[in-house]
Order: structure tokens, then C-alpha cells, then sequence
């Protein structure tokens, strides 16, 4: 190495800038989103099947889907929630599966099962991934336009605008009204002129005809004849004749009324309190979501002369916003930590040159981090820029100690001689660092090893800034061995060396103080015995009493407010109530705007007319915390708008949610035979979770689906009158619900007719029996005489999991963590008398976080394994294996007291944070032995001066990993609070690793290794 590096010195630093410059342009480059890429095993298939009562969905559709699916390989489970008419099913497969491959499988099955279904049973498959949500969400208002306009200018004009922008996948639009040409007949207008609604609509459609006749050929030229007889606007379609006779012939606007009107729509959707059309985009796979969004942004605004001036355009979400601002509190941390850094290198080293270097390699270490990003195909995001920022200690710390290291050896070598010292001299002293740098960085970097394997969300999120640390300490090692010692060699004179390796009279006699300290421990190890085991005792008492979560709350700058009315509550009155919520929302200080679907979701899901969803869009920070604002607003909600039930959470819960099948943290799931005896017991469940503390928006599981009209056709009497059922339905059918019997070309878009009724003949219940049949002989009839009609109450969805009948009783969590309330439910459910019929089992974020304890419980314990393998490696003596993984152990206590003492769950953040401090204090140890001659038993003497001579840097890396943590820890700026618990996890390690490593530690190996000759006094 000594060798290699003297000849090639220019070359190495040619590689650093160039490998710098290439991380400066892969970083303008790099995608931009919110989430790692990462693919959720669920597919999701959504049946609509007409208006077939719940209990008859179950068996004639849902039943045969899942059997049918679960022949599909590599499925792990299945849950299926069916209704009237519709029913969704959840296919979850394995982590790690190719989720593409798995969507066409079950395509595949779901298109074999389909002739043997219900007749017009259509089917949607749908591969869930972060994309479903909208990256960008646009409001279109305005004062004096319809919403037809809106709509048509949204649809036609900004769609097509859009499209073309790189890494949009899809635009939807949402909401506004679409114009169509009704047609109002009135039964008995068409008796007095004899002619029946089929008539009507046999005319309608032959006149609006447009099609190929033929080819002509002459005079050398060849022509394609077509009979073009469509129609063209509403007056052509009056014109449109229905019967001829003698008396002349009949036009259609003769006996109906025609007009402009609008589709009936079952959805709403406002923007900032006023009627508006939203807007949402979403991204490829691995799209930039900045770029993405500032190109939508640049479009509009170079279209923005064809805006008309009464048509506002809004954005009423950026997910960018939040992407960006956590890349700015990554940035402001790294800033943050490396301004820390140089004062702490200032304050031991007293030299700015050397400053200068670790200001160099800081930068160098970040780029070519994103370089290689860049080569792995990934992207920033905020699991990535936080890795970056919690990796920024780490990097600094492998300079650190190398040019400690220099300073010392050049130092030692002026002491030596009085001759003059090339610049190289220093490169031999660089190769001593060889082994414990390499075993130190190897330490840090095995411990993610085992996150390959790890599945679930944790794996998905947590692989991503694993791999980013990993790859910033693989660099930075690089740069540590190799370019630290030549830019170290031509900066540092041994003059400043010796100046710099007396470190002052304060720091003097804390060494010695320091040296005292630990030569009376290793005289009395008893002492520290009592010391270690009453850490281990607080851990212990820490763990047990420290509150447990899944994902780290953080401040999204907006949350969703879920809602629902009671079942079969009509769209206008769901909607006087949304108004009232409304008003409350502009009442809140904190909120900048919101946008509300009705009958629609924010991820673009068609759900019932009484039930939606709010986002609402916070202002900028200083302001209340966002939980803060979410209590306040659901509790007057729930005072004020009585008959609405509410459910508040942030986007990324909801989005996790959605994607994983389990959007409640709380999750009670009973399982039976009957089930009438479950939806008798799931109130009770209910009822019981509402006396637990911090449980809110309690659910017991059964959505009831609106009521109807049914109408039952008596088959003898609609013989006698000349008809059959499906005779009667279909003219019903035309009379209340309308039918489209063409479309007329207006422009470029196409617009539906509609032959319909005239509204006062079907606006009440009542009115139904009387409207007018036409038999096949002329007469008429009114609907009462061959059919019956009644009110049947709404039917309770009918839930299933795995084959089997299930209700989930579910529950949110307010000031209360998720592993306590869970214990207290479990209790709870445990001392109700259900049923011996009934099996209970936990689901929700509460299946997920269990399932990623027990994932990353084994990545521990496997990093535990590795770091053990490599020290035996690295060392061959089971002594030192021992009073390391002691340190670490000790250290993991020291977790969980930091953990308990401020506050913070025991989530996956704080478990990786633990996990890393298995590699970070096992690094710290290995420096500490690079002093000592391991093959033979140290006495007292030596295990000092190893400490002595190790203290600063010890020091130095270890206070500047913790300031560097600090920004994160403290959670400043948007985004960070998702490394807040990993970032106070390795703080807590590392203020108690310090003193384990340099008084604890030596006499943990003293005491393992025994006393081969005695020692009473150590050396300077």
C-alpha cells in the first residue's frame, strides 16, 4: 500500500474530485419522491355486478373469485369485503414477489371464472403501489361558469397539456358535471299518440347512423360511399321522426321535451368551499416528483394567456412539498453537523488545516454517495436523505481518527530525529491505520447486511437508507486510507505536529485524571461491576415501561379527514352537512386550503354518495403541531355536525394503509360461522374498547349499504296484461333511471342522449307505482297493477379473510402509544364472554408492527453474529470478542434508558438505530485495541495507555457524531421526525458508549484475560 499510494498520489486526488464532480451532476439528476420505490404485495380485483343483494354477492361472486384466487401461486392471504352489487377483493402475496407478473396471474384467473359469473359482471384489477395517491392535486373554480365548462375545459384543454409532461403515468379528473341532451317523454303524451318508449328509442338510434355502404370505382378513381345520417345538436334531434301515417308525420319534439342537461352524478367535489374540478396526477414508477411537479407548474404557466380570466387554477396538494422540505432539513442537518464538527475538530486539534480537510472530505464522501445512488438505480427520498444525514458523524469520524493518528506519528517522529521529514512520511504511518479502520468500517457496514432479507414495510422502507449509510461509509473508508493521508502529508509540517499533539493544559490533566480513574477501576473491578449491572437493571426497567409504536409520527403539513354520513343518506343532504365541516375548517387558523370529495376518495376510489374524504393543507411551520390541529378540528366536528362520523389521519398513514390492507392501528377481527352471532358480538367488542383510554373513532365493523326500492314484477298479472318481467323492468328502467340511447358529436367531445322521464313523475317514492306502462297491444297500465314495491332497509357489507366470515371491530390511538393500548385491549377482549363460536385474532398496524419487532429482532441478532465473526477474525481471542459485545451490550441498555427518558416509542426507527449502535459502538472498541498488542495478555500498564493515548479521539468522534445527530434528533425541519428515533437511539448508545469503551471495557478484558505479571503503575 506504502508503494502503491507514493506513486500515485496526483491520481488519487484526481479520483476524489472527479468522483465528487460525478456526484454533483448524478445529484441534479437523481429522481426525487417521497417513498423509496418499493412493491406492496397486494393486488386488488374490484366486481361490480348490478344491484344483487349482499348475501347472494357472497355466494354467487365472491365465493367463486376466491376460490379462484387462492389457486394463484405464491398467494399468502386474501381478504374481501362484499356489498350490494360490488364486492372487493385484497390478494396479498409475499414480499419480494414480481408484483407484475403476480397482476397478471390473477387477471388471468379472475378472466378464466368470469362467463361462469352473474351476466355483466365486469372486473377491475389493480396492483397497489405508493403511485395510487395523486403527486400532484389541481382545483379548478369559478364564479360564473358551470360545472359542465369546468369540467370540459379540465378534460380537454389541461388533460391533453399535461399528458406529454415526462413521469405522468395518469390524469384523472374528478368531479364537475357532464353535459348530455335529455330527452323528457311523458307515458301518457306517447299513448295519446300511440307509440310505445321502445319506439322512440328504435328511432332515435336509426337516425343517428353513420357507417360504410360500399366502394365505387370511376374514371380511374376509387371512392368509399358512406351514409352520414347523424345527428347534429338538440333541434336535429327534435326533428327526428317517430311515426308517419296518413295524418302526417310525428317529430319527436312533438311529444318530449328536449333540453341541455347534465349526467346524473352521485359525487361532489369542492375546493376552498366552492364547487370545483379537481385535478389529480400521479407518477410513473421512479419518477421525479419535483421535477414532475415544476414541469406541470412551467406548462400551466406557459398556457396561461388560454386560462380564461373567471377559471382559477389551484394546487390544493404538492407531495413535492413535503419531499423538498425534507431535503432541505437533510441539507440543513449535514450543514448543521459539519459546522459541529469542525468546531469540536477546532477545539482538540486547534489547527485549521486540518479542519480543512475533514471540510473536504465531508462534501467528497456525500457526492460519491450519490453517485453510486445513482448507479443502484436509486432515488432521493426521505428514507435516503435521511440516511445521509444520519450517516454524516460517521463519515467524519474515519477521518477524524486518521488524521489524529498522523498528527501523532509525526509528532513521535520529531521526537526521534532533528532531520528534516519528506512528504511522504507520513504514508507508513497511514498503513498502521489499515487494519483497524477496515475492521472499524466493516463493523459499521455488516450490521445492514442482514436488512436484505428483512420483508414487510420495515424492510421496504428501512433497505433503502441502509443501503445509503452503507454505501456513505464504504466511500468514506476510501477516502479515510487513501486521500486524507496525502492531503494530510502536504499540509501538516511536524513543526504544527508537535504543537497539535500537546493538547493543552486542561486537556492534560483531564488525560491524567482520566488515566488515575481507570488504573483504580482495574485495581477495584467490582466497583464497575455494581455500575454495569445497575445500567442493565434501568435498561431492563426502561424496556418494559418504554412506549411502543410502528411508523415515527412526523408532520406531514396536511392530513386526511375521512367521513361518513348514515347509511342512504341522500348526496344533498350529505352535502349541507360537508358545508358545516367546511366552515369549521375555514375557521381553523392553520389551515391554508382543502379540497372535498363526496362520493369519491383522494386516491380515486368510487365509494357510496354519503361518504368521503377531506385533504386538508396546513400553513408552514411555526404553528400548532399538526396532531395538535387534528384533535381540535375532529372534536368540534364531533359536537357540531351530528350524523357524520369522522376518522382523521395524515397521508402517509393512510397511504401505508391502504397499500398494506390495514389502515387502523387498533384491529379486533372475530371470526365465525354465523354471522348473525358476530354482528351481535362486534357492538359489544365496541362498546368495550370505548371505556380504554386514548381509543378514538371506534368502529364496530358494519357498514350498512343505503336503502331501496324493490320492485317485485307478479309474473300472472304482467301475463295478463301481454308483458313478461324483463318487458316491464326495461321501460321502469327508462323511466326512472334513464337510458343512453346515442351520442351526438359536438365539437370534439361526444355527448350523450338520454330518453328519460320528465323529473315531477319520479321525484317521491309514492310516485312510482303510477308511472305508465305501454303493453304490446297499445294499452296502458300503471306499474302498481303488475308489480309490487317496497323499502328494504340497507344490508350490512359482509367481510371475509382467508375463506372465512370476519367483522374487524377497529380503533385509533390519540395520546397513547400503540403497544400499551394493545395490551390493554388484548386484556379486555380476553375477559369478554364471547361466544364459544367466535375466534378473535389482532390485525391492523398492530399485525404490521409485531411483524416488523419479530423482522428486525433477527436483523439484531444477526448483526450481533457478524460483528462477532469478524472480531474473531480480526483478532483470534474469544477475550476480546467478549468484553466488546459486553460494551455493546451495555450500550443497548443505554438505548433504552435515552429512549424512555425523552419520550420516544420503541418503533422500526428506534430499532434500526439500535442495531446500528452494535456497529458504531463495535468501531469505537476496535480503535481502542489498535493500541494494544492483543496476541499477548496486556497488563494494567498497557490497557491505560491504550486508553490514554485513544481518548481524544474517542472523544472527538464520538462528540461529533453525537452534534452531527443532533438536527435530527431534535426532528427540525419537515421530514426529519422519521430519523428522530434513530437518531436519539444512536445518541443514547453513544453518550453511554464513551465511557463503556474507554473504563468499563478494559476491565471487562482484564478480567477475562487474568494477570500474567503484575503491574502497579502505568507509563506515560
Amino acid at each position: 500500500m506504502i508503494d502503491w499510494l507514493h506513486a500515485h498520489q496526483r491520481s488519487v486526488l484526481f479520483l476524489l474530485g472527479a468522483a465528487t464532480l460525478g456526484g454533483l451532476f448524478a445529484a441534479l439528476a437523481l429522481p426525487v419522491g417521497l417513498f423509496p420505490t418499493i412493491d406492496f404485495p397486494r393486488v386488488v380485483v374490484g366486481v361490480d355486478s348490478g344491484e344483487r343483494p349482499a348475501e347472494r354477492m357472497v355466494v354467487e361472486v365472491t365465493q367463486p373469485l376466491e376460490q379462484a384466487l387462492r389457486g394463484v401461486p405464491d398467494v399468502v392471504s386474501m381478504r374481501s369485503t362484499s356489498s350490494r352489487g360490488s364486492a372487493d377483493i385484497s390478494v396479498n402475496f409475499g414480499w419480494g414477489n414480481d408484483m407484475v407478473a403476480a397482476q397478471l396471474q390473477v387477471e388471468s384467473a379472475v378472466n378464466r371464472l368470469l362467463p361462469d359469473l352473474p351476466p355483466g359482471t365486469r372486473q377491475n384489477v389493480r396492483r397497489m403501489d405508493p403511485t395510487v395517491f395523486p403527486v400532484l392535486g389541481l382545483s379548478l373554480t369559478s364564479q360564473t361558469r358551470s360545472l359542465v365548462s369546468l369540467r370540459d375545459f379540465a378534460f380537454y384543454r389541461l388533460r391533453p397539456l399535461l399528458t406529454s409532461v415526462p413521469g405522468i403515468a395518469e390524469i384523472e379528473v374528478l368531479g364537475g358535471q357532464v353535459g348530455e341532451f335529455q330527452v323528457l317523454i311523458d307515458p301518457a303524451h306517447l299513448q295519446a299518440a300511440g307509440i310505445a318508449i321502445q319506439d322512440v328509442a328504435t328511432a332515435l338510434a336509426a337516425s343517428n347512423v353513420v357507417t360504410a355502404v360500399g366502394r365505387l370505382e370511376d374514371r380511374h378513381r376509387l371512392y368509399l360511399t358512406i351514409a352520414d345520417n347523424r345527428l347534429a345538436d338538440r333541434e336535429d334531434i327534435g326533428r327526428t321522426v317517430i311515426k308517419s301515417g296518413p295524418g302526417g308525420a310525428i317529430q319527436l319534439g312533438d311529444i318530449a321535451e328536449i333540453r341541455d342537461g347534465t349526467a346524473p352524478i352521485w359525487t361532489r367535489v369542492t375546493a376552498g368551499g366552492r364547487d370545483a374540478v379537481l385535478i389529480n396526477i400521479r407518477q410513473s414508477r421512479g419518477a421525479n416528483a419535483a421535477a414532475l411537479s415544476q414541469a406541470v407548474r412551467e406548462r400551466l404557466a406557459g398556457f396561461g394567456a388560454e386560462v380564461p380570466a373567471d377559471i382559477k387554477v389551484s394546487t390544493f396538494y404538492d407531495q413535492s412539498e413535503l419531499v423538498l422540505a425534507a431535503a432541505s432539513s437533510v441539507r440543513d442537518a449535514i450543514l448543521i453537523g459539519a459546522v459541529l464538527a469542525g468546531i469540536v475538530l477546532l477545539i482538540f486539534l486547534r489547527n485549521l488545516r486540518l479542519t480543512l480537510i475533514v471540510a473536504v472530505v465531508l462534501p467528497t464522501v456525500l457526492a460519491a454517495t450519490v453517485l453510486l445512488l445513482s448507479v443502484l438505480g436509486m432515488s432521493f427520498n426521505i428514507m435516503t436523505l435521511g440516511g445521509m444525514a444520519a450517516a454524516v458523524g460517521l463519515v467524519v469520524d474515519d477521518a477524524v481518527v486518521m488524521v489524529e493518528h498522523l498528527v501523532r506519528r509525526l509528532h513521535e517522529s520529531a521526537a526521534e530525529t532533528v532531520t528534516g521529514v519528506s512528504e511522504f512520511s507520513l504514508l507508513p504511518a497511514a498503513a498502521e491505520m489499515l487494519r483497524p479502520l477496515l475492521g472499524s468500517s466493516l463493523a459499521t457496514v455488516i450490521v445492514f447486511v442482514p436488512l436484505a432479507f428483512l420483508s414487510g414495510v420495515a424492510g421496504g422502507f428501512f433497505k433503502a437508507l441502509a443501503l445509503t449509510m452503507s454505501a456513505a461509509l464504504v466511500v468514506s473508508f476510501a477516502v479515510a486510507m487513501f486521500a486524507v493521508p496525502v492531503m494530510t502529508s502536504r499540509l501538516l509540517t511536524r513543526s504544527k505536529a508537535a504543537a497539535l499533539a500537546h493538547e493543552g493544559g486542561f486537556f492534560n490533566r483531564f488525560r491524567e485524571r482520566y488515566a488515575r480513574i481507570t488504573d483504580n477501576v482495574l485495581l477495584n473491578p467490582m466497583r464497575i461491576v455494581a455500575a454495569t449491572a445497575a445500567l442493565l437493571v434501568a435498561g431492563g426497567a426502561a424496556f418494559i415501561f418504554l412506549p411502543s409504536g410502528f411508523m415515527p409520527r412526523m408532520d406531514e403539513g396536511g392530513f386526511i379527514l375521512d367521513y361518513l354520513a348514515a347509511p342512504g343518506t341522500s348526496l344533498a343532504e350529505t352535502d349541507r352537512l360537508l358545508r358545516q365541516v367546511e366552515s369549521l375548517i375555514q375557521a381553523t387558523p392553520e389551515v391554508a386550503n382543502y379540497s372535498r370529495r363526496t362520493g369519491l376518495q383522494l386516491g380515486g376510489g368510487l365509494t357510496e354518495a354519503d361518504e368521503g374524504d377531506f385533504f386538508i393543507r396546513l400553513k408552514d411551520l411555526p404553528r400548532r403541531d399538526i396532531e395538535e390541529v387534528m384533535a381540535d378540528l375532529r372534536a368540534r366536528v364531533e359536537s357540531q355536525v351530528p350524523g357524520l362520523e369522522i376518522e382523521t389521519l395524515q397521508l402517509m398513514e393512510d397511504l401505508i394503509g391502504d397499500l398494506t390492507a390495514v389502515p387502523q392501528p387498533v384491529e379486533v377481527k372475530l371470526f365465525g360461522p354465523d354471522l348473525a352471532v358476530l354482528r351481535h358480538a362486534a357492538p359489544e367488542v365496541a362498546g368495550r374498547l370505548e371505556t380504554i383510554p386514548g381509543l378514538i373513532e371506534i368502529r364496530d365493523g358494519q357498514r350498512l349499504a343505503g336503502d331501496a326500492i324493490e320492485v317485485h314484477v307478479d309474473r300472472i298479472r304482467a301475463a295478463v296484461e301481454g308483458l313478461d318481467p324483463d318487458a316491464v323492468i326495461k321501460q321502469v328502467e327508462t323511466l326512472v333511471g334513464g337510458n343512453v340511447i346515442g351520442q351526438v358529436q359536438t365539437g370534439e367531445k361526444l355527448v350523450d342522449v338520454r330518453l328519460w322521464s320528465p323529473q315531477i313523475l319520479r321525484d317521491r317514492v309514492e310516485a312510482l307505482p303510477k308511472l305508465l306502462l305501454r303493453a304490446p297491444d297499445g294499452h296502458s297500465l300503471p306499474l302498481s297493477r303488475v308489480a309490487t314495491l317496497s323499502i328494504s332497509t340497507g344490508q350490512p357489507q359482509i367481510m371475509r379473510e382467508d375463506l372465512e366470515q370476519m367483522i374487524p371491530v377497529t380503533a385509533r390511538l390519540e395520546g397513547r402509544d400503540l403497544g400499551s393500548a394493545m395490551k390493554e385491549v388484548r386484556r379486555t377482549i380476553a375477559a369478554m364472554q364471547l361466544p364459544a363460536a367466535i375466534r378473535v385474532e389482532y390485525g391492523g398496524l398492530y399485525a404490521e408492527q409485531q411483524k416488523s419487532f419479530r423482522g428486525l429482532t433477527a436483523v439484531f441478532g444477526a448483526a450481533v453474529l457478524l460483528v462477532t465473526a469478524l472480531l474473531l477474525y480480526l483478532y483470534e481471542r474469544w477475550a476480546v470478542v467478549a468484553a466488546i459485545l459486553t460494551t455493546v451490550l451495555l450500550s443497548i441498555a443505554a438505548v433504552f434508558v435515552g429512549l424512555w427518558i425523552t419520550g420516544t416509542e420503541l418503533n422500526i426507527s428506534a430499532m434500526m438505530g439500535m442495531t446500528m449502535i452494535v456497529g458504531i459502538v463495535t468501531e469505537i472498541a476496535v480503535f481502542y485495541f489498535a493500541e494494544l498488542d492483543t496476541s499477548e495478555s496486556a497488563d494494567r500498564a498497557a490497557l491505560v495507555n491504550a486508553g490514554r493515548y485513544r481518548l481524544r479521539p474517542i472523544l472527538m468522534t464520538s462528540l461529533i457524531a453525537i452534534l452531527a445527530l443532533m438536527p435530527l434528533a431534535l426532528g427540525i425541519g419537515n421530514g426529519s421526525a422519521m430519523q428522530t428515533p434513530l437518531a436519539i437511539a444512536i445518541i443514547s448508545g453513544l453518550v453511554a458508549a464513551t465511557p463503556l469503551v474507554l473504563i468499563v471495557m478494559p476491565v471487562v478484558y482484564s478480567m477475562l484475560i487474568g494477570w500474567r505479571r503484575p503491574a502497579t503503575s502505568f507509563t506515560g
